[in-house]
């Protein structure tokens, strides 16, 4: 397991220090699912939520969130991002949508937590713009999926 990189020696909190780290292209992908009643499964797709659009806000929400993760959690670096990708993928049999989002940087630091607090946003705003319908959605399996770049290399979940 490797150490905590967050804790000085003293225990305390830090923000770590990339200076003396390569910038290199780094990209992450996370995903999470929203699972709905199929009453409000049905107005996302037919585009008859009174709120608007509810996936292109969603997409909106995610690329902000992406941007704004620093200010979000306490440690993470502020990041010049390259790239922000939300996309959606509709199941009709499960009334659910899936959520996945791409980030890209080239940075100091990796930005995994860009790409998951893209998915947690555009879900979060899924629910907003729907819970007056439905307030029994259920946001989960917000993970990381894959990551590469940097000095730890490439990561890829395993299928479950």
């Amino acid at each position: 397991m490797p150490t905590f990189t967050h804790l000085d020696e003293e225990g305390r909190v830090r923000m770590v220090d990339v200076s003396e780290k390569a910038a290199t292209v780094r990209e992450a992908t996370a995903h999470g699912v929203i699972t709905m009643q199929p009453e409000t499964f049905d107005l996302i797709k037919e585009q008859k939520v009174k709120k608007g659009n509810v996936l292109k806000t969603a997409r909106i929400a995610g690329i902000m969130a992406a941007k704004r993760t620093a200010e979000l959690i306490p440690m993470c670096h502020p990041l010049l991002i390259t790239h922000v990708q939300v996309d959606f993928t509709p199941d009709e049999n499960n009334h659910s949508i899936r959520i996945e989002s791409v980030v890209r940087v080239v940075g100091q630091t990796g930005v995994e937590m860009e790409a998951l607090t893209a998915v947690s946003v555009a879900a979060l705003t899924i629910y907003d713009m729907c819970k007056s319908y439905d307030r029994a959605m259920s946001i989960s399996d917000v993970c990381l999926l894959k990551k590469s770049g940097g000095k730890s290399g490439t990561f890829v979940r395993e299928s479950s």
